[in-house]
């Protein structure tokens, strides 16, 4: 490497959540960290803009933050120094059945017993032991969710907490569809709905092994902590993490694509950006671009093993999705009032439909009756759009083997917008504008949406803890010394929480600490082995 144009410490590749977390840990360590971000502003999946019209602030992808506000990660770095201010629907969500009956999830115990309740009598104190199970454990559950696999200390707080019987009975749920679990644990279809509906917020469908974990953990965390969004928009928490990471004396350079990581004798010694500048890292490169392309595109499979390439072949996207969003005259006019109160709409099947719009996506197939995730984002934060308005948005999954032209991108959108109408009589003449987002248009935003895919890589167990991205490790450490996967690629996957930014900080700080070298040969020879 010659001539670099600068020399840092750290190069974070990605100002989204998670290259951001990571940086603000590096820079509290003392380090001289450079983010570098392809696109003309910071944030990734985590921003908000007036696209569909002006006053109207949308959230360009991500909304709804639980696992973000329960994060221990994103809880100390007190963000709310820096201007974040979480707020809450009256509700945390509303499963709307094809016959306008309504499953609520509320903050309130009560209020969700009780809806669950009105399905079938036995379900609120069900309802309500599920909840005690998950206040013994939430602590140690959430940290050894968030640190790197395997997670020793977090893992031995849980299993203590738990202890044997349910500590066996936790890892069969892992392993359990969200419709078993929920029939197993319920009676009526209120608290079944709330489980699987939750379950599709991750790419597996009901019937698919390891859904229930998620149906669960969402459910669960609604109860608690709710769904809640960030005062004035996605973007604001982006902005107070670039806050808290430029007063601290980080640096963040948006528009500059890099191109390559610079790699010699085994080692990340910098990256290349697309006008050729060099930029030299002394003690680390952390990326959050997906894992196939820091390795395909980034490093180059010359500099990677044989075994890890073959293993490349084998990493699984996530369905591709399509987004409307609306600017509303008025708020939604839901037949069944309880779903105005909600933040979150699950839009509009039964169980057996919600197992059928599964399997058909993984099939690789359009769900005929498409399921639908709504946000109501001015009934959760009225400054997002004008008084007596509302700004919302809905999406679905759709296959991702297979292109989607303008036309069917369009036709899917009106699909959408006549599932609501059923429900909410009205509903087309309150759209004032809309802003449709096929896979493509995605991407085209994000560059890290691959295909529209928004997970990172499928949630299956087969691409989790150690096999995520491909097996191995489970952690940030990649086969290039010095270099860090800091994505949703990497354990412990999607959502915004900070967790792979943080493993590949903590990661990078080891490395580079008193004992690094012998870590870095431990992480070397492991993946000798891995990697033959």
């Amino acid at each position: 490497m010659s001539s670099p144009s600068r020399t840092v410490d750290a190069i974070v590749i990605g100002a989204g959540p998670n290259g951001l977390v990571a940086a603000n840990l590096l820079v509290d360590a003392g380090w001289d960290v450079l983010v570098l971000e392809a696109a003309a502003e910071p944030g990734g999946a985590v921003r908000t803009a007036e696209f569909v019209e002006p006053g109207f602030h949308s959230d360009l992808f991500s909304s709804f933050y639980p696992l973000g506000a329960a994060s221990p990660i994103l809880r100390a770095l007190n963000l709310e120094q820096h201007g974040l201010r979480w707020v809450h629907a009256p509700a945390v969500l509303a499963h709307v059945l094809p016959d306008d009956r309504c499953a609520l999830l509320s903050r309130d115990l009560d209020v969700t017993a009780a809806s669950v309740a009105s399905f079938e009598p036995g379900d609120a104190d069900a309802w309500r032991a599920e909840f005690a199970a998950w206040s013994r454990i939430r602590d140690p559950l959430l940290a050894t969710l968030f640190t790197p696999f395997p997670p020793v200390r977090a893992g031995i707080r849980l299993a203590r907490g738990l202890g044997i019987a349910d500590g066996l009975r936790m890892a069969r749920m892992l392993t359990m569809p969200a419709r078993t679990y929920g029939e197993e644990r319920f009676t009526g279809d209120g608290a079944r709905l709330l489980l699987a509906g939750n379950a599709l917020h991750s790419d597996l469908g009901p019937g698919e092994a390891g859904s229930a974990v998620f149906g669960w953990l969402l459910s669960m965390m609604g109860q608690d902590i709710g769904f809640p969004v960030p005062e004035g928009g996605a973007g604001t928490l982006t902005a107070a993490l670039v806050r808290r990471l430029t007063s601290r004396g980080g640096h963040l350079a948006c528009g500059r694509e890099v191109t390559r990581v610079v790699v010699a004798d085994g080692k990340a010694l910098g990256v290349a950006d697309a006008d050729g500048t060099l930029i030299r890292a002394r003690r680390a490169v952390l990326a959050t671009v997906p894992a196939p392309t820091l390795y395909r595109d980034l490093v180059g499979l010359a500099h990677l093993p044989a075994r890890l390439v073959a293993d490349l072949r084998g990493f699984h996207w996530d369905d591709a999705t399509v987004k409307v969003d609306w600017a509303l005259s008025r708020p939604i006019p839901w037949r069944n009032p309880d779903a105005a109160l909600a933040g979150t709409v699950h839009l509009d099947s039964d169980l057996d439909g919600l197992t059928d719009f599964g399997s058909t996506l993984l099939a690789g197939r359009v769900p005929e009756q498409p399921f639908l995730l709504l946000g109501q984002m001015s009934t959760a934060d009225p400054t997002r759009s004008p008084p007596g308005t509302e700004a919302a948005w809905a999406y679905t999954h759709v296959p991702r083997r297979r292109r989607w032209d303008h036309d069917e991108v369009r036709r899917c959108a009106d699909r959408i917008e006549q599932v609501v109408e059923r429900h909410a009589p009205g509903f087309s003449a309150t759209i004032r504008g809309r802003y449709v987002a096929g896979p493509d248009d995605l991407r085209s935003r994000n560059d890290n949406l691959v295909g529209g895919a928004i997970n990172g890589g499928v949630s299956a167990i087969h691409q989790q803890l150690f096999f995520r991205p491909v097996p191995g490790l489970g952690r940030a450490d990649t086969p290039i010394d010095r270099l860090y996967l800091a994505g949703a690629s990497a354990h412990p996957g999607g959502a915004v929480h900070g967790g792979p930014g943080a493993n590949a900080a903590r990661a990078a700080l080891t490395r580079a600490g008193i004992g690094g070298a012998l870590y870095g040969r431990a992480i070397h020879a492991l993946h000798d082995r891995i990697y033959p």
